[in-house]
């Protein structure tokens, strides 16, 4: 993944812009990557102080993921703005707030940040618009729903001292 090596000591101080693209070549070079097809456009602006650089990611497009319903792959828009601080230091280590990249090296991998990014913007529920389901696997569905069945269940093993009560009520 040399494309999303940045050597932040060759970053000038101010802003760097740069644009990656993240195709499926992309997700399945990732190990453990849940997501395995997208197309999106990463930009990135870094802003350099001295040891300290600000990243700002704007990522757009789609990913291919499962409907719940149906389980047929569906286009899930995607749209997230990121931001992750950085810092030359004498070690390679990371937290929730500051990512500190080894001096003598270097270099920056934000593969997995921008992996991440992408995966924190899909919804945790994703379904095709009403009426794009798959016809044959929603008609299945609804022949073994829960909801229909305890419906139909409750229907014939009324008791009838309810029905009784029932007529009074009415």
């Amino acid at each position: 993944m040399d494309d999303f090596q940045i050597d932040l000591r060759d970053l000038k101080e101010g802003l760097t812009e740069m644009s990656f693209m993240l195709d499926d070549d992309f997700f399945g070079r990732l190990e453990g990557a849940t997501l395995k097809r997208g197309r999106l456009r990463c930009d990135l602006s870094v802003n350099r102080t001295d040891t300290f650089f600000e990243l700002k990611f704007h990522i757009s497009g789609m990913v291919i993921v499962p409907c719940d319903l149906c389980l047929d792959d569906m286009e899930q828009p995607i749209e997230a703005n990121e931001t992750l601080a950085c810092q030359l230091g004498e070690e390679d280590r990371s937290d929730d707030e500051l990512v500190v990249v080894a001096r003598e090296n270097g270099v920056l991998d934000i593969s997995w940040f921008v992996y991440e990014f992408v995966n924190l913007a899909v919804p945790i529920r994703h379904v095709h618009a009403p009426g794009k389901c798959n016809a044959a696997m929603m008609s299945i569905l609804d022949e073994y729903s829960v909801s229909r069945r305890d419906d139909e269940d409750e229907e014939e093993s009324a008791d009838p001292r309810w029905d009784a009560l029932r007529k009074l009520k009415q």
